[in-house]
């Protein structure tokens, strides 16, 4: 009689086992399908770049793409005519919910706000970054309808 009831049991524990496993990994799989929806339809903000030519014309784009390179090649996405630059020079990436700057190993270097980038930083809304001779600002935007108009003072203008 005791050799049926600890069959019994034994069955029962693989069975509840077995319960446990799978509702852990029905938990975890309808988690990771949740975080890939969410990732998928995240919208990255917008980011504005504005240069000063030799001439004092300003000249500013603003992208919503993850990634933005800087260098003097043509095909770059934000191209820079200053022979001090790299073809390659700089990448402005979104991740982690921020901004980010990196030097791509130019030879002249990054600057942001004066100072060397060494390692990837965090960018934040009025940095200037020093490509060689030429300075760009940045202006960041929260959601695509921010249109980052300055405060005429309040609803009484």
């Amino acid at each position: 009689m005791t050799g049926i009831a600890v069959l019994i049991l034994r069955v029962l524990l693989v069975i509840a086992l077995y319960a446990f496993l799978g509702t852990a990994l029905w938990v975890m799989w309808r988690q990771l399908a949740q975080t890939s929806q969410q990732m998928a339809t995240s919208q990255v903000p917008r980011i504005r770049l504005e240069v000063r030519t030799a001439d004092q014309m300003a000249v500013a784009r603003t992208f919503t793409q993850p990634e933005i390179t800087l260098g003097r090649d043509p095909l770059s996405d934000f191209p820079l005519a200053d022979e001090a630059i790299s073809a390659r020079h700089a990448l402005l990436s979104f991740h982690d919910g921020q901004w980010w700057v990196r030097d791509l190993g130019s030879k002249n270097g990054t600057r942001l706000n004066a100072a060397r980038v060494t390692l990837p930083t965090v960018l934040v809304d009025g940095d200037e970054i020093r490509c060689g001779q030429t300075l760009l600002n940045i202006s960041l935007e929260g959601t695509p309808s921010n249109d980052h108009s300055p405060d005429e003072g309040g609803p009484n203008g």
